[in-house]
C-alpha cells in the first residue's frame, strides 16, 4: 500500500479544495466536471431508485422535496426530469451554504425549470412550508460527525415522509480507482484531488449505525444500502 494511503478504519481528517474560497469561474469548471463524473458513474441512481419507492405515480399533490448541499444542482435537476416522466408533481428546493454556488446552479439550470435556490445554513433554515422529502447527494462526508448528528435530526424533524442521504463509501478499492480514472480523464485539478479525498472522509455501515443511533433513531428506522460503484447510502421511509 503507498505510503500516504489514508487509514481507512476511520474517518480522514482531510481538507477539500472545494471547501477552500475559490474564483466563481474555478467553481464553475469544477462543479461542471463533478457533474460528468456523476453521470459516468451513475451517481444519481440511489436517490432515483428510493423515490421511485416513497412517490407513487402520477400524484396530483404537490410533494416539497428538499435538497442539502445542492451543489452543481445536477442531481435535483435530475429528480426534476424523473418526477416529470413519471407525472408526479413537487415542488423543488435546493439549498447550498455558497452563494457562488447556487448562482452556479441557478445558472446551469434551463429557465423552464421551476425548482428554486436558495443560499443558506441547514442549521438555521426555517422552511416557510412543509418539506416532504430531504435528500442530499455527498453532502455529509463534509461535516463532522457531530454535525452529521446533528443533520439526521434536521431531516427526522422536517421531512414529514422521509430522507435519503446519498454518499461515499469509505474504502481503498474506489478510493485508488478514482485517482486512476479521474487522471486519465483529465478532470479538474481539484475533482482529482477531492473525490480520494471525500471516499477517505466518508463512511462506512458501521458509522451509518452509529451515527443514526446517536441522532435517536433505531436501527429498524433506517436502511443502509451500498450501491456499485462506491456509493454507501441511508434511507429513512416515515410511517405515514
Amino acid at each position: 500500500m503507498p505510503h500516504d494511503a489514508p487509514d481507512f478504519r476511520r474517518r480522514a481528517d482531510l481538507t477539500e479544495q472545494m471547501d477552500e474560497p475559490a474564483s466563481r469561474d474555478e467553481l464553475r469548471a469544477c462543479l461542471s466536471d463533478l457533474a460528468r463524473v456523476n453521470r459516468w458513474l451513475l451517481g444519481y441512481r440511489p436517490s432515483l431508485h428510493w423515490l421511485k419507492t416513497v412517490l407513487p405515480a402520477r400524484d396530483s399533490h404537490p410533494i416539497h422535496i428538499l435538497d442539502v448541499g445542492c451543489g452543481y444542482g445536477d442531481s435535483l435537476r435530475r429528480v426534476e426530469r424523473w418526477a416529470h416522466g413519471r407525472r408526479v408533481s413537487v415542488e423543488l428546493t435546493g439549498l447550498d451554504l455558497s452563494a457562488d454556488t447556487v448562482a452556479t446552479a441557478a445558472e446551469a439550470t434551463p429557465p423552464t425549470s421551476r425548482i428554486h435556490w436558495v443560499t443558506h445554513d441547514i442549521f438555521t433554515y426555517r422552511p416557510d412550508k412543509p418539506i416532504h422529502i430531504v435528500i442530499s447527494s455527498l453532502f455529509t462526508h463534509h461535516l463532522s460527525d457531530v454535525d452529521v448528528i446533528r443533520f439526521v435530526q434536521w431531516m427526522e424533524l422536517h421531512a414529514v415522509l422521509g430522507w435519503f442521504v446519498n454518499d461515499l463509501c469509505r474504502d481503498p478499492t474506489p478510493y485508488y480507482l478514482f485517482r486512476a480514472f479521474s487522471r486519465a480523464m483529465k478532470l479538474h485539478p481539484y475533482v482529482q484531488h477531492d473525490g480520494p479525498v471525500s471516499i477517505a472522509r466518508s463512511f462506512v455501515a458501521e458509522d451509518w449505525r452509529r451515527i443514526c443511533a446517536a441522532a435517536g433513531l433505531h436501527s429498524r428506522d433506517t436502511v443502509i444500502r451500498g450501491f456499485t460503484p462506491g456509493r454507501l447510502c441511508v434511507g429513512r421511509r416515515k410511517p405515514q
